[in-house]
């Protein structure tokens, strides 16, 4: 399965750093390749290291003006011309989207993730990854929006919230009919 991971590119402590390596090594020991923003650091590196020392693929769509830090290695490198078409590719190469912690580039892949999601252009499963309970207010906003009417589907139908890797994994993975 090809799994789109949104994160973040900033160097993070290890509240961050171990429970994504842990879940890059479980993508790549279950054969998945990693479709990601291409970065060669911060959190991007160690997903991608984790992803590929463990076996798995990696598909990386960077943009014109971070193509300097794309990772050399990867199994796949693509240069979008801006952040749009950037998010069009990672979209399109994926099977599956995982949302984890990150900075307002990752809150806008999320947020457009979902949105197109909501309005049916694509039905790939969602998994917001609550590493150390980083999206508790997120989770928050969403249910009061669900509550309030803001969604026209149920809030289940567009997201899947897992405490860790081997959640998000699961839901992923049987979603696709794997397990």
């Amino acid at each position: 399965m090809n799994i789109c991971v949104f994160l973040s590119a900033a160097d993070l402590d290890a509240r961050y750093t171990v429970p994504a390596r842990e879940f890059a090594e479980l993508l790549g020991r279950g054969g998945h390749t990693l479709v990601w923003g291409g970065s060669e650091s911060g959190l991007m590196k160690v997903v991608a290291d984790g992803v590929q020392a463990a076996g798995g693929r990696l598909v990386g769509v960077s943009v014109d003006f971070l193509a300097a830090k794309a990772r050399g290695d990867a199994d796949e490198m693509v240069i979008a011309r801006d952040l749009a078409e950037r998010k069009a590719l990672l979209l399109e190469k994926s099977d599956a989207i995982v949302i984890m912690v990150g900075g307002t580039g990752t809150l806008d892949e999320a947020t457009e993730i979902l949105e197109l999601k909501k309005h049916g252009k694509h039905t790939k499963p969602v998994v917001l990854l609550n590493t150390a309970g980083f999206y508790d207010g997120l989770r928050e906003q969403f249910q009061r929006m669900e509550d309030e009417g803001f969604l026209p589907v149920p809030l289940t139908d567009l997201v899947f919230f897992a405490k860790d890797g081997v959640g998000a994994l699961a839901y992923l993975e049987e979603s696709a009919g794997l397990r």
